[in-house]
């Protein structure tokens, strides 16, 4: 039987501190989906036609040791999934605040049904994406014996305090900021699916107390793929 070749995907951690200390975004995928339906997981997904074509929108994208189309697809990922996103006005240094990001909140579901490029939405806004506030996180490709394959790089993000995530309600039927101690309970309790990628990666950001401790322990730590 011939081995399919693995799908390149990319995912992120979207991170803030909560009341009890660090949280991440998850969403529960829709029951319709083809890949982990019903299932908790982070926002994330296939690249994107166009995502390789940006190079001259992207900031910091030099100092991330992954190709820049998976930095890419993960910023657009999570704009779709979630609703925040990680960019600046062209040439500013601030990230954009909850008033300009509500001007483009029309822009999440054709870029998601990939009616839009992130090049043209970029374009027509003037903007630029903050690949520099990403953090490379964990690589995974799917077993080869399995019939759809992926080839998944994972990265951490501060969220913006401004940013209001939610999801999508699309590929996404809800969403939680949850701790990851609570995650990996409610997968054990029965509460929640976690499929296993999400779940080691949960595991590993449970050493964290707080969004610098996550981000200081990730870059300290050699990336290796990992194929089950």
């Amino acid at each position: 039987m011939a081995t399919s070749l693995p799908i390149p995907s990319a995912t992120i951690l979207m991170l803030r501190n909560g009341p009890k200390g660090l949280e991440v975004f998850m969403v529960v995928r829709h029951h319709q989906i083809d890949f982990a339906s019903g299932a908790l997981v982070f926002p994330g997904g296939k690249l994107a036609e166009g995502d390789d074509k940006v190079s001259d929108f992207c900031k910091g994208a030099s100092t991330i040791d992954t190709e820049l189309h998976y930095q890419v697809g993960a910023i657009r990922e999570a704009f779709e999934e979630c609703g925040i996103l990680l960019a600046r006005e062209k040439g500013k240094t601030e990230l954009i605040g909850a008033a300009r990001l509500a001007t483009l909140e029309h822009y999440r579901k054709p870029l998601a049904k990939g009616e839009l490029t992130i090049k043209a939405f970029l374009e027509a806004e003037s903007l630029e994406l903050a690949c520099d506030r990403l953090q490379h996180y964990a690589h995974w490709v799917t077993p080869s014996m399995m019939p759809k394959r992926f080839d998944t790089q994972f990265y951490l993000a501060r969220a913006p305090t401004d940013h209001l995530a939610i999801h999508d309600g699309y590929e996404s039927v809800d969403s939680i900021w949850i701790r990851p101690d609570d995650a990996l309970e409610g997968n054990k309790s029965g509460k929640f699916t976690i499929i296993f990628p999400t779940r080691l990666n949960i595991e590993m950001l449970s050493n964290a107390k707080t969004t610098d401790e996550a981000f200081e322990q990730a870059q300290s730590r050699k990336v290796v793929t990992v194929e089950p």
